[in-house]
């Protein structure tokens, strides 16, 4: 389709890399992060050939989501550096320089980028999806499973731990769960990467075999669940389990968490949206991205790929 957009989850992508590759610059700078993005940024615009791309930066943690459950994301594991180099200086300063060289570059080509104070990247990106571009073909690029609610005919994920698309016949395959019901089989099983509780003995594939709904487009929410749990025949110990109150109240705060809606964005973070949306402006710099690159004596990226990657997405607007 003409008319297709790629989003990315810009930090996902970044600590991807950032952990893992090797590349420094003549400054001795790790700068893996920043190569990396870039590289698989120019493959997946190359075989997506969208018309624009939108690349969505953390704004610092959802606030309401703190507020709903102030141990969300508190124990999450620091990232573990598979570096190359005998000693490893300040990872967060390093880090934190390689962000904001990545911003800097990225403002020289086509694309929009979006920061959103006190949100996550999820619930922009969920916004997006289900308001800004409803219509619209899209792709989005990231690792985290928690998109698999937001594909549709329209979107899809392109994995890059998996190294392929990701539609809804993937995700039934992989979790047996549809993906119109995925952010409530996910309340239900908790999320331990976020710090999420579920109900004890809980997963997908229990979940699915006990109640064959999750695995079909016939939409739950957590009501008729709960209704579901309530008349069901089997009393097992998950059954049992489920039915107790304390457990409905953790799926139905585990949901206000988990599903990608705008009911974890204030009024003026979507209207922040709306304008940078508006504001988009194509436009391609490369004279600023080769001055931006020598400053910080980086020599490791094609550069000149660019001129043919992203100025393809100019003449497509």
């Amino acid at each position: 389709m003409k008319d297709r957009c790629l989003i990315v989850d810009a930090y996902n992508l970044f600590v991807r890399h950032y952990v893992v590759h090797p590349a420094m610059s003549k400054n001795g700078e790790q700068i893996g992060g920043i190569v990396g993005f870039y590289n698989n940024l120019c493959n997946i615009v190359e075989r997506c050939n969208p018309k624009d791309v939108y690349i969505i930066w953390e704004g610092g943690g959802s606030l309401r989501k703190r507020n709903i459950y102030p141990d969300y994301k508190r124990q999450s594991r620091p990232q573990k550096l598979n570096r190359y180099y005998d000693e490893i200086p300040d990872t967060l300063q390093n880090r934190n320089y390689q962000i904001k060289t990545l911003i800097d570059l990225l403002e020289c080509f086509p694309i929009t980028q979006l920061y959103v104070e006190d949100s996550e990247a999820d619930d922009v990106i969920g916004y997006l999806c289900k308001y800004s571009f409803k219509h619209r073909e899209k792709v989005i690029l990231s690792s985290d499973h928690d998109y698999y609610q937001l594909v549709n005919e329209l979107t899809i994920i392109w994995s890059p731990t998996l190294k392929k698309f990701v539609n809804k016949n993937i995700i039934l395959e992989r979790t047996g769960i549809h993906p119109d019901n995925f952010s409530l089989a996910k309340s239900i099983c908790g999320d331990k990467s976020d710090n999420i509780p579920g109900i004890k003995g809980m997963g997908f594939k229990s979940l699915v075999k006990m109640f064959p709904k999750f695995g079909t487009n016939e939409s739950y929410n957590c009501n008729s669940f709960c209704n579901d749990v309530a008349v069901c025949n089997k009393k097992s110990k998950k059954i049992i389990e489920l039915s107790k109150k304390e457990s409905r109240v953790l799926i139905k705060r585990n949901f206000k968490l988990i599903h990608l809606d705008v009911h974890n964005l204030a009024h003026y973070q979507i209207n922040k949206i709306n304008q940078k949306l508006e504001k988009n402006k194509n436009s391609y710099d490369s004279m600023k991205a080769f001055k931006l690159l020598n400053k910080n004596a980086i020599n490791n990226l094609d550069i000149l790929r660019s001129k043919i990657v992203f100025r393809n997405l100019t003449e497509k607007s």
